[in-house]
């Protein structure tokens, strides 16, 4: 997501509504149980992108193979040339 998108969601947060929503978590949750709540968030967050990563990174890797191979039998046998 971009961060456009995201400031579009959410809107204008003002300092009263996160010192607000800070109080209501510490209401549902505890303090002892906030830092261990954030510090899960932050790890899937992580691996969340480091997922998305990984997908783009194999979208790229099999576009590459493909032309690759394409370019490799140009002459239209379908045979892979020779290799030494």
């Amino acid at each position: 997501m971009d961060s456009l998108c995201i400031a579009s969601i959410f809107g204008n947060i003002g300092l009263g509504e996160l010192i607000l929503i800070l109080a209501v978590l510490l209401l549902f949750f505890g303090a002892k149980k906030l830092p261990d709540l954030a510090k899960s968030l932050g790890k899937s967050v992580n691996e969340f992108k480091k997922g998305m990563n990984e997908k783009d990174d194999k979208a790229t890797d099999s576009e590459a193979s493909k032309q690759d191979s394409s370019s490799n039998n140009k002459d239209g046998s379908g045979n892979k040339p020779a290799q030494s």
